[in-house]
């Protein structure tokens, strides 16, 4: 049965727009301290840090709840899929969330869920003709998300082991970085979330007019 996601789009966007801003807050917290972390540590470099371990915190809080509506919602797509194209979806409804938790395998798996979540929605055309939407948004999404991850691990790496201030500069630009680019994986998300809830929301044949593969 076809479910409207709508209502969970709408508050996974919201979350996901909370969670930019934070990113942008720790990045702002991370310039400062870099430009702080001169020859000595001064107090205001001290300050700095306290406010950037603080943006650290609310990150975390802000991925743990985003992430749980985030899997909610994409399980739910990923049943609407089947309406249209079930063959598509080679994977089990299950791996919406269960792509999440294996490790390594969670660096491809949950991309591979939503491109065929993706593939399979754009099969709404009236006459039921087999369509084939670009991509370029889910990868760009994926890319940039997997990134600012390793670059944050990165950081965060360096960051415990630095013996310097020239050593934990470097380790606070690289961490700003990380968290530039999941600010910005955060909004092509947002973008991926409503223009895949829109795709099934819109005019569709009934399942059985839906040719599940090409014809050549």
């Amino acid at each position: 049965m076809l479910r409207s996601a709508k209502s969970l789009a709408a508050a996974v966007s919201i979350l996901l727009g909370v969670a930019a801003a934070v990113d942008i807050f720790a990045v702002r917290a991370g310039v400062g301290l870099y430009g702080h972390l001169g020859s000595a540590l001064t107090g205001q470099a001290v300050h700095d840090a306290h406010v950037l371990d603080a943006a650290g915190k609310a990150q975390i809080g802000a991925v743990l709840v985003t992430g749980v509506v985030f899997i909610t919602w994409l399980y739910r797509v990923r049943v609407n899929a089947e309406y249209f194209a079930q063959d598509v979806c080679t994977m089990a409804r299950g791996w919406a969330i269960g792509a999440w938790f294996v490790p390594v395998g969670n660096l491809w798996l949950p991309y591979r869920v939503a491109s065929e979540i993706w593939q399979a929605s754009a099969q709404n055309a009236p006459d039921g003709s087999w369509r084939t939407i670009s991509k370029a948004l889910v990868t760009a999404w994926w890319t940039l998300a997997i990134t600012s991850a390793v670059i944050g691990r990165a950081g965060s790496i360096l960051t415990d082991s630095a013996i310097t201030l020239a050593g934990l500069r470097h380790a606070v630009a690289l961490t700003a970085l990380g968290d530039l680019l999941n600010a910005v994986a955060a909004v092509l998300a947002i973008v991926f979330v409503r223009r895949l809830t829109r795709m099934q929301q819109a005019p569709h044949p009934s399942p059985a007019a839906v040719r599940p593969w090409p014809t050549p």
